[in-house]
């Protein structure tokens, strides 16, 4: 039995790094990745793209002095070794479950955690504005943006070195180049940084005496005391120009950037030598590290890929341990990303001008196998959704029907490219929002709660909330042969199965109910995702003596205000049920049509009440008054419902 002393169990703090032996920090990084593989085996997580930046983590802590200097993660999934070296490593187990630690940084759980970073490309953003806001305080304290590859192909990033290059703040950016987000990298940038890692030449600009002589060469000059910052300058455009001419054409030196790179991610004593030199720097500086996605674990080494966000799984075998997977076709038992993806291939088939747009979400949104059938109709932008909603958009203004699929928290990264780009040129995009909704485990990030009030205010917009497969499915196809903007909301959830038939007969503005009954003088209406928790609810209220019927939105834009109002006054009560905030929801507007046309019925607006914490989509839905035993206690006669119940966001 090994008695070594763990050297993780000695780090309470980032200072305890320092006084660690650089011969004992490879055993160190083997502890972390142990400790990482074993909570991400019993609670899920991103698993890949932690163990690849172990050692960068620890080389940044041991040189720069944190919360002092403030390091920020992007895309924050990266900050498991992160976390276990500051502070939390005796609640790790605790990560993504109820009331544990996030998953993702997050500045309420530590002062460590200087920013919440759950969607991409952030960082240097963020780090710019605290390090101006330092050097405004009068303060000497750095900010390092740690930013992914993957992350750096999103745009908000490009503005934020502009920004920086113009401000020539000491910004310390570490692009972490693992040549990977979640599925491997597309696009001119990925070819770019490969290009930059397969040259060695800048190797002679990384060389610690060539960095302190410019450190004290350029101090001398700016000293000088006639001309010496225009001497400086004149110096620095001609170390440019030779640079240019024999060395490396840069694009990060060309925006104003020190770059140093690219060098080996896992080697900490070069690490830490290229940290202290740039943290010396009066400039910005990029430090290129490439690293490996899966170090340290044979399975994700060998795919990183599948192990980039997991679920629980066997150490020893991997996946594959995991429980057998229901085949695609039998469509009552997967779930509704399944579902997308098999209908758009069907539809794919059926017409050539049916094409996909995702952001780095290939997989996750159910794209792989249309990739595989139609690559020459499948883009992949990246983590960049404003400008694959507006690829879109100019793909439906050739004639072609996009289907642009992206999750619902991160739409909100696109509002104004799919009002002014879709809605307002009336373009025919479909929106395939997966994970709309609650999301599990990933925290108030990943929720996707706003798309209804988000999409309800824009112009031409349809809106669908299909309840089951068979539903998406007929959405789907009925959405591609309009001339405007469909947008599709689904829950990461099992699709529950319904009338095929009934589902096909869609009528434009209505719903349709999926239980009634003779003399029912309640009425639960819900957004499809809610269909089993308002079953559940009906069932519960049959065993008190109460008929409840159960009416399906289906359409929460356009909506036949008549018909809604003429359904509204049959009913003592309607409690209206959406998975969404219900700050301008789909409820909201239902309780205004019935106070505007004198309805009798007593409404009830049920939806997400705040933004929880990580927890089982099962669980928040049962914290938010959303599972079938609140749904019929809302519904039930005691206590009596007011007039008009909002419960807001």
């Amino acid at each position: 039995m090994d008695k070594t002393p763990s050297l993780l169990a000695r780090i309470h703090d980032p200072a305890d790094l320092k006084s660690v032996s650089p011969r004992d920090l490879d055993r160190l990084a083997a502890e972390i990745r142990e400790a990482i593989v074993d909570a991400v085996s019993r609670n899920g997580g991103h698993l890949a793209s932690n163990l690849g930046v172990v050692e960068l983590t620890v080389a940044l802590h041991r040189v720069f002095n944190s919360p002092h200097d403030k390091i920020i993660w992007d895309v924050g999934h990266q900050c498991y070794a992160h976390k276990l070296l500051t502070g939390r490593r005796e609640v790790f187990g605790t990560l993504r479950r109820s009331s544990g630690i996030s998953g993702f940084p997050k500045r309420e759980e530590s002062p460590h955690d200087a920013f919440d970073t759950g969607h991409a490309s952030t960082s240097i953003s963020a780090a710019l504005g605290i390090l101006a806001g330092n050097r405004l305080e009068g303060s000497d304290a750095r900010a390092v943006a740690v930013i992914g590859d993957g992350a750096l192909t999103g745009g908000l990033a490009y503005e934020g070195l502009s920004h920086a290059g113009q401000l020539g703040l000491p910004l310390v950016v570490v692009l972490n180049d693992n040549k990977m987000s979640i599925s491997p990298n597309v696009g001119g940038l990925s070819k770019y940084l490969s290009r930059l890692s397969s040259r060695y030449v800048s190797r002679l600009f990384m060389k610690a005496r060539y960095r302190k002589f410019r450190r004290v060469f350029d101090g001398a000059v700016k000293r000088l005391p006639f001309g010496g910052d225009a001497l400086f300058r004149g110096i620095r455009r001609l170390k440019r120009a030779v640079k240019a001419v024999f060395y490396l054409d840069n694009f990060f030196v060309d925006l104003g950037f020190e770059y140093v790179g690219p060098i080996d991610g896992h080697h900490i004593p070069h690490l830490e030598e290229v940290f202290r030199d740039v943290r010396r720097f009066d400039m910005p500086v990029v430090v290129h590290v490439v690293t490996r996605k899966g170090r340290g674990y044979r399975f994700a080494e060998k795919d990183p890929g599948s192990y980039h966000g997991v679920p629980s799984f066997s150490i020893t075998s991997g996946l594959g341990d995991g429980p057998p997977q229901p085949p695609p076709e039998v469509r009552g038992a997967c779930g509704f990303t399944e579902a997308f993806g098999e209908s758009l291939l069907r539809l794919g088939r059926e017409d050539r001008r049916v094409a996909a747009i995702t952001a780095a979400m290939e997989k996750g949104t159910g794209l792989s196998r249309f990739k595989a059938a139609f690559p020459e109709r499948f883009f992949d932008a990246g983590i960049a959704e404003g400008h694959a909603v507006t690829f879109a958009a100019g793909l439906a203004s050739r004639g072609m029907r996009p289907v642009a699929a992206i999750y619902s928290t991160f739409i909100q990264r696109a509002f104004d490219q799919a009002i002014h780009d879709v809605a307002l040129q009336n373009l025919p995009v479909v929106f395939a929002l997966d994970r709309a909704g609650f999301v599990s485990d990933d925290g108030p990030t990943h929720q996707g709660l706003f798309d209804i009030p988000l999409f309800r205010t824009m112009p031409n917009m349809t809106i669908f909330a299909p309840a089951c497969a068979e539903e998406l499915d007929a959405m789907l196809a009925w959405a591609l042969r309009q001339n405007g903007p469909v947008m599709i909301r689904y829950p990461k959830a099992p699709c529950p199965s319904c009338d095929p038939h009934a589902a096909a007969n869609l009528v434009s503005g209505r719903g349709v109910f999926l239980r009634r009954g003779s003399g029912a003088r309640v009425c639960l209406a819900f957004t499809g995702s809610l269909y089993p928790a308002a079953s559940e609810a009906a069932c519960l209220l049959e065993t008190q003596g109460i008929a409840a019927d159960l009416y399906n939105l289906r359409f929460l834009k356009p909506v036949d205000e008549a018909y809604l109002a003429d359904i509204l006054t049959r009913y003592e009560r309607v409690v209206c049920v959406e998975e969404g905030v219900t700050a301008g929801g789909f409820g909201e507007y239902a309780a205004e049509v019935c106070a505007r046309r004198g309805c009798a019925a007593r409404v009830a607006v049920l939806g997400a009440t705040s933004l929880t914490h990580q927890g089982k989509r099962d669980d928040l839905l049962r914290k938010s008054g959303l599972d079938g035993p609140s749904l019929s206690a809302a519904a039930s006669p005691q206590p009596p419902p007011s007039p008009t119940r909002l419960r807001r966001f």
